[in-house]
C-alpha cells in the first residue's frame, strides 16, 4: 500500500505484475519487470483484508474489488493454497462499501453473495437493512462516494516528496545546466593521483556530488556479507528510547573498521577524497542499511536541528557531511530525493553520494532535507537465499530474499564545532513539532558498534 500511494500505482496493474501510474483517467506504464508475477484472487484479498481490518477502506476497496474480479473468473476451480473465496471477498467488499457510504454497491454485492450462499442469515439481514436505508434516502443510490487517503502524516512536503520519487531519479533538465559537470577528482591527494575518482556534480545548492565506481563489486559484496548477520530493524530516537517507526522502514547494522581490512581501505579512500578525518571520535562507524522492497525513509535531516539532540547534551559537534555508498542496484524506485532542492538521485550501484550538512558557519543547511524513496522493484543481480536464511532479523523467507537486493551503506561524519570538543555518539532524533527523524543513523561511534 505504501508503494501504491507513493508511486500512484494502479491496483489492476499490480495484480498483473506491472507498475502503472494513474493520474485521473490516464494510465502510464511506470515500470515493467522482465518477468511478470501475477497475483491471485487470494493474494489480492489478503492485501485488501489488511486494510479492511484497519478500517482503511480507501485501500481495502480497490484490492477487494480486484479479488472479487479474479475469484469470479476462476469460480469453481479449487486451489489448495487459497485461504479465501469469492464469498469472503464479496462479504468484505460489501461492508467496506457500506462503511464508505456507498449503500447501493453494498446492496448489490450482498445480493450477489446470497446467490452463492443463500442460507447466510447475517448477509440476508444486511440486504434488508440496505434496502430500508435506500428506501428512506433515495439520493444515496446515486450519490458518489469520495474517499480520502487515510492516515497521511502531517508532512508538509509529502506532495513534493512523492512527486520526486515518481520521477525514479530521472533529471533530464540537469544536462542543460553548464555549471553541472563531470571530472576526474584527485583532491590533490597522492592516494588518488594514480587512481582518480569519477566525479559528477549533481546539484549546487545544496552541493551534492556523485562519485561513480567508488567501490568495486568485490568490496560491496564483502561489506554486505559482513553486515548480514547483524541486521536488525532500524530505529530512531524518541526521547531517551530507540523505537522503530513507520516513516523509517529498513534493517541496519553497524560495522567497525577493525572487522575487515576492506573497511580500512574504504576509510582511507573516503578520507583522501573528502579531506575529512573518518576515524572516531571525529566520525561514526559504518552503518549498512538494507531497505528491501517497499523500504523507505521519509524526509529528514542528517544533522541535528533541535537543542535537545544528544549531540548537544553531550557537548559534541554536529554532523558536517554525509557520504553514502550504494552497495547494489535496484530495477525501480529507491531514489534519494532532496525535497527543497527539488531533485532526486537514482540508485547507482557502487557509486557514492556526498553532501555537506552544515554551512561554514556551523548552521545546518535546510536545503539538505532528503528522503529515501520506497524500493519499487529490487535488482535480480544479487540473490542469495542461503546467505539470507541465516539473517536472524528477517521474519520470513520471502522478506529475506527480496530485502537483500537493495542496499545502501551510508557514512556520516561528525566533527566538533569547537576546536577541542570530541565528537560522541548520536542516534536519530525526532524533528521539532513531532515530525520525522532529523537525521539517519549512518555511522555509529564505539558504543554504538560495540556489539560487533
Amino acid at each position: 500500500m505504501r508503494l501504491q500511494d507513493v508511486y500512484m500505482l494502479n491496483v489492476k496493474g499490480l495484480a498483473r505484475g506491472v507498475f502503472q501510474r494513474v493520474t485521473g483517467s490516464a494510465v502510464t506504464d511506470l515500470y515493467s519487470p522482465r518477468r511478470l508475477f501475477s497475483l491471485t484472487g487470494d493474494d489480492c484479498f489478503q492485501v485488501g483484508k489488511v486494510a479492511y481490518d484497519m478500517g482503511d477502506y480507501y485501500h481495502a476497496i480497490p484490492w477487494l474489488e480486484e479479488a472479487v474480479s479474479l475469484f469470479r473468473g476462476s469460480y469453481g476451480e479449487w486451489k489448495t493454497e487459497d485461504e479465501a473465496s469469492l464469498e469472503d471477498a464479496l462479504d468484505h467488499l460489501a461492508f467496506a462499501y457500506f462503511q464508505a457510504g456507498n449503500v447501493l454497491c453494498a446492496l448489490n454485492l450482498s445480493r450477489e453473495f446470497l446467490l452463492y450462499s443463500p442460507d447466510n442469515k447475517r448477509v440476508a439481514r444486511n440486504v434488508l437493512k440496505y434496502e430500508k436505508l435506500l428506501a428512506e434516502s433515495p439520493n444515496q443510490a446515486v450519490a458518489e462516494t469520495v474517499m480520502q487517503r487515510p492516515n497521511v502524516p502531517h508532512l508538509q512536503t509529502r506532495d513534493t516528496y512523492e512527486g520526486l520519487c515518481q520521477t525514479l531519479g530521472s533529471q533530464p533538465t540537469h544536462y542543460r545546466i553548464p555549471s553541472l559537470y563531470c571530472s576526474y577528482e584527485t583532491s590533490s591527494s597522492p592516494y588518488l593521483l594514480l587512481q582518480p575518482v569519477r566525479k559528477e556534480v549533481i546539484h549546487l545548492e545544496p552541493y551534492v556530488v556523485l562519485y561513480h565506481d567508488f567501490v568495486s563489486d568485490a568490496e560491496a559484496q564483502t561489506i554486505r556479507g559482513l553486515a548480514e548477520p547483524w541486521l536488525q530493524r532500524s530505529v530512531v530516537a524518541s526521547g531517551e528510547k530507540q523505537l522503530p517507526v513507520e516513516y523509517r522502514i529498513s534493517k541496519s547494522a553497524w560495522l567497525k573498521d577493525t572487522v575487515d581490512p576492506v573497511l580500512v581501505t574504504l576509510d582511507h579512500r573516503i578520507a583522501a577524497l573528502t579531506g575529512l578525518d573518518v576515524q572516531p571520535p571525529y566520525a561514526e562507524y559504518l552503518q549498512v542499511v538494507n531497505y528491501g522492497i517497499g523500504g523507505h525513509y521519509e524526509p529528514h535531516f542528517d544533522h541535528a536541528t533541535s537543542p535537545s539532540s544528544p549531540l548537544y547534551r553531550m557537548n559534541s559537534g554536529n554532523r558536517v557531511a554525509t557520504f553514502m555508498i550504494y552497495l547494489s542496484s535496484v530495477e525501480a524506485g529507491g531514489a534519494t530525493a532532496f525535497i527543497y532542492g527539488n531533485f532526486s538521485v537514482p540508485v547507482v550501484k557502487n557509486a557514492a553520494l556526498f553532501w555537506w550538512n552544515l554551512h561554514r558557519s556551523g548552521e545546518g543547511d535546510g536545503d539538505t532535507l532528503h528522503a529515501a524513496c520506497p524500493v519499487l522493484w529490487p535488482t535480480s543481480g544479487y540473490t542469495s537465499m542461503d546467505r539470507n536464511s541465516a539473517d536472524p532479523a528477517a521474519r520470513d523467507l520471502k522478506t529475506k530474499v527480496l530485502a537483500e537486493r537493495s542496499w545502501r551503506s551510508p557514512l556520516a561524519f561528525q566533527r566538533s564545532q569547537k576546536s577541542k570538543t570530541r565528537v560522541r555518539e548520536e542516534k536519530g532524533e525526532q524533528a521539532s513539532g513531532g515530525g520525522p527523524c532529523q537525521h539517519c543513523l549512518f555511522l555509529a561511534n564505539g558504543r554504538q558498534g560495540s556489539g560487533l
